[in-house]
């Protein structure tokens, strides 16, 4: 399993952001848990597991994926939470 890290700027609140990345997540199946400053989240993809932590610093989300399958590029990964997080 390799890792990844990415950052995601978004507008608005912090809250905001964080409601809808629990919403990827959960309705993926996934566990969230953090609040506005970090957190670690981990979802079910293809019979596979992906995890992570966040952290918050401005307006940016900086994303660090700790386990993932070889075969789900990290960019698959960022562009999906990149299209939840900023609609």
């Amino acid at each position: 399993m390799s890792s990844c890290t990415f950052s995601i700027p978004f507008e608005g609140t912090p809250d905001k952001v964080l409601i809808k990345a629990r919403f990827a997540v959960e309705s993926q199946g996934g566990t969230f848990t953090g609040d506005t400053n970090a957190g670690e989240f981990a979802v079910t993809a293809f019979g596979n597991s992906i995890a992570g932590s966040y952290t918050v610093a401005g307006q940016n989300m900086n994303i660090i994926i700790t386990d993932k399958p070889f075969m789900i590029p990290c960019s698959m990964i960022e562009g999906f939470l990149k299209s939840q997080l900023t609609k």
